[in-house]
Order: structure tokens, then sequence, then C-alpha cells
């Protein structure tokens, strides 16, 4: 009989709290606050903060933290606009720094 494999899960470093699935994984090649960080195009059990505009590598962008749901930890941001063209792909995407979560289980 073949094992059952669920998802490849990523956590939250802290408390272990799913917080994406690595099957939403967009790119690998972004940078964070804290260094390397992940695109993801989605989130779950994290928090949205509040809005505001940021001046980052790629330009201006309205972001919003994101925090595990359970320990209130910060592990990047959501991207809520992009100002430029080239960027408007970002919006509604989320940032992962790679410092800040780990595989679960794989």
């Amino acid at each position: 009989m073949a094992d059952l494999v669920g998802p490849r899960l990523y956590s939250c470093c802290n408390c272990r709290n799913h917080v994406s699935l690595h099957d939403d994984i967009i790119s690998k090649a972004f940078q964070g606050r804290h260094g390397r960080a992940f695109l993801f195009s989605h989130a779950m059990n994290v928090v949205v903060g509040t809005k505001e505009d940021r001046h980052l590598m790629t330009g201006l962008h309205t972001v919003a933290d994101i925090r595990c749901s359970d320990c209130r930890e910060v592990l990047g941001w959501k991207y809520e606009r992009a100002y430029e063209a080239s960027q408007k792909y970002k919006e509604g995407k989320f940032i992962f720094e790679k410092s800040k979560i780990v595989k679960e289980d794989w």
C-alpha cells in the first residue's frame, strides 16, 4: 500500500502554525527585510495589518504586514497595491521571509 502524502506546508518559525502551501510559491527570488523571501499566491492563518506605502527595491507599493494568527510573529507582508505597471502582478500576493517560516514534515 502506498503512503499517503499530504500537501507540503510552510509553518511559522515560532509556533509551527501552518501559514502557506509549497504549491502556492510564485517565486523564491525576492528580498525581504531580513534576507531572502518567497512570493506566495495565498496565505492562511495570518492576520493582515494596516496598509502603508513603502519604498521597496522595485518602487513604491502599498503593503500590509502579515502576522501569524497564533503567536503574532511578523512573517512578511501582503502587496495591496503596486504603482508601477510592471509590478501589478504582485497585488494581492504575499511575501514570507525565509527566516520566518519552516518546512513542515517534508
